[in-house]
């Protein structure tokens, strides 16, 4: 380079030299070479720093071409559960392209290309081959094998290019937190979008991090404990024939989510069925009415309210009437019912008898203040739903909300409610990265005196000693819940064939650590039985993830705790 540009400097020098025979015509051509001779200078120092770019950058560096979608893909941080467990990684792959310029014969090149590679589409191959561009994909994310059959053939014109690609270690176990990437290995659902939606997108945007290796981001899932939850709900949808299942396992003290599944569901590595209409992440994404799971909220409502207590009791005897509406007992005991009673027999005539007391406008707001009417806040995934209610409050809606139907909300907020029942009263947003309980407690919002918690985990345990919660029992660890079995709307009526089903449970009751939901979607009745509400199939789903998590989770079985305290407040 310095040998082209010492003559250059001698030439400008020359003509810079000033003469007493030039006058002006020497003036205007000595302006006009200054012009080229500055252009030419700019030329080679552009050439020289590429020349130092070249020389510095790595030569797997992606490099672009205008219009070719040649850049490498990306890298992205791998994704860890709370215990370092990778989730998430990128892998190396080769991809298979074409210059159409070299090709002298593109019907050949493609039927050698097509023994290989057998489903290449004919019309579009070929008509890239013939495009005569400089560069074409022909096939993303080849096998090894497919690289090497391709080449011993021998094709001009024909290379391939290493790229980046997601790989997912636990295939299906948990596809709808993870999400996936598309072919460029950018984020377009779950985890990884959030990822590209908030940092990553921009990073990779601005140039930076395309092949440098970023830190590890850790979730606050442990994959132990979602490979139990995903088992359990696909035993579940097998023995009882339903059409869907889901659960979530949370902390109550950190809204950490620690698992959470929703079946049917796909393989990231090969999300040929993502988009399918039953593949939603049901847990976040979509909404419906939790039938009895809801009477734990109104029963907290009306504690809470200071106008109901345990002692309080309601007349069950008559079906209640509100217009042309008529509100009955699944189960009923035709009798007046206690508090504690009303919870455990599933009463709805007790149930909105207490809403009743509340009103309807305090039956609102609670709810509101509960998260329950309103779309989800805080969560990092972008598949998250609205919930849907009546657009005016009456009487009648806010009687049958009180009992579960009217208003459609996700399961995953019911949980985060829920959580809020037996903590203290303490509601948190969700998340699913690590958080500790000072950061949960600095953020949540006090929703229900620390006395109705108490009442509620006392009424919760009873269900599953007394009442329809009974499946859900696990020896040692105090599990309480309540069962929500609702009616399914099909053609804006309710069906009594199709059911949706629900068990809110939290364990230990002395102590609670953990929210358990399980939903189980259109069960039939197990085999040899009649009935197939949510104490018969979504009750011991909740027991088997509960047996299996809870050592796992730190949470230790105590077999020395008795119920008589807890059972000799409870009156018939």
């Amino acid at each position: 380079m310095e040998r082209v540009l010492t003559p250059l400097r001698r030439l400008l020098r020359g003509l810079l030299k000033p003469t007493a025979h030039n006058g002006d015509l020497v003036v205007q051509t000595r302006d006009r070479i200054v012009v080229v001779i500055c252009g030419v200078l700019t030329m080679f120092a552009i050439i020289q720093a590429r020349l130092v770019y070249l020389a510095v950058v790595p030569d797997n560096t992606p490099k672009y071409r205008a219009g070719t979608n040649m850049a490498l893909a990306a890298k992205r941080p791998r994704i860890l559960d709370r215990n370092g467990q990778t989730m998430a990684l990128d892998i190396q792959v080769q991809s298979l392209f074409a210059e159409p310029r070299r090709i002298d014969n593109p019907d050949e090149t493609f039927e050698s290309l097509a023994q290989v590679l057998p489903d290449l589409d004919f019309d579009v191959t070929m008509k890239r081959l013939k495009s005569g561009q400089g560069f074409v994909w022909l096939k993303r994310e080849i096998t090894p094998r497919q690289q090497a059959d391709i080449l011993a053939l021998g094709l001009p014109g024909i290379g391939f290019r290493g790229e980046t690609k997601r790989f997912y270690p636990g295939a299906n176990t948990a596809s709808h937190i993870l999400g996936l990437t598309n072919i460029d290995n950018q984020g377009i659902a779950g985890v990884e979008k959030h990822l590209d939606d908030t940092w990553l997108g921009q990073l990779h945007g601005s140039g930076f991090a395309l092949q440098k290796e970023l830190e590890p981001v850790k979730l606050s899932i442990d994959v132990r404990v979602q490979h139990f939850v995903r088992e359990a709900l696909s035993e579940a949808m097998e023995k009882y024939q339903a059409i869907a299942a889901a659960g979530v396992v949370l902390n109550v003290h950190t809204g950490e989510i620690v698992a959470m599944s929703s079946l049917p569901d796909y393989d990231p590595n090969n999300p040929v069925d993502a988009l399918k209409k039953d593949r939603l992440n049901r847990m976040s994404a979509g909404v419906f009415e939790m039938g009895s799971t809801f009477k734990a909220f109104t029963t907290a409502m009306a504690l809470d309210s200071g106008k109901v207590s345990l002692n309080s009791r309601f007349d069950a005897r008559k079906p209640l009437r509100i217009g042309r509406f008529t509100i009955n007992d699944f189960h009923g005991k035709k009798r007046i019912l206690s508090v504690p009673e009303v919870f455990i027999y599933s009463s709805n005539i007790g149930t909105a008898k207490m809403a009743d007391v509340v009103g309807i406008d305090g039956h609102r707001k609670f709810l509101e203040r509960m998260g329950l009417l309103s779309k989800m806040d805080g969560l990092e995934l972008p598949e998250v739903a609205r919930p849907t209610g009546p657009k005016k409050w009456k009487k009648v809606n806010s009687i049958t909300i009180s009992y579960g139907h009217g208003v459609s909300t996700t399961p995953l907020q019911t949980a985060v409610a829920a959580a809020a029942l037996v903590n203290g009263g303490k509601l948190l947003k969700p998340t699913i990265f690590p958080r500790t309980e000072a950061e949960a407690a600095a953020m949540g919002k006090q929703v229900l005196r620390p006395q109705t918690s108490d009442a509620m985990r006392y009424l919760m345990r009873l269900n599953v000693l007394k009442g329809s919660g009974k499946r859900a029992e696990v020896p040692g660890f105090l599990v309480g819940g309540k069962t929500g079995t609702a009616e399914k709307v099909v053609n804006g009526r309710y069906s009594r064939g199709k059911r949706f089903n629900a068990f809110l449970s939290a364990f230990p009751m002395t102590d609670p650590k953990y929210v358990v939901l399980v939903i189980v979607d259109e069960p039939k009745p197990e085999k040899g039985k009649r009935y197939a509400t949510a104490g018969m199939n979504a009750a011991p789903a909740v027991s088997q993830i509960v047996k299996r998590s809870a050592p796992l989770l730190g949470v230790k079985p105590d077999f020395r705790v008795r119920d008589t305290a807890i059972l000799s407040s409870y009156r018939r």
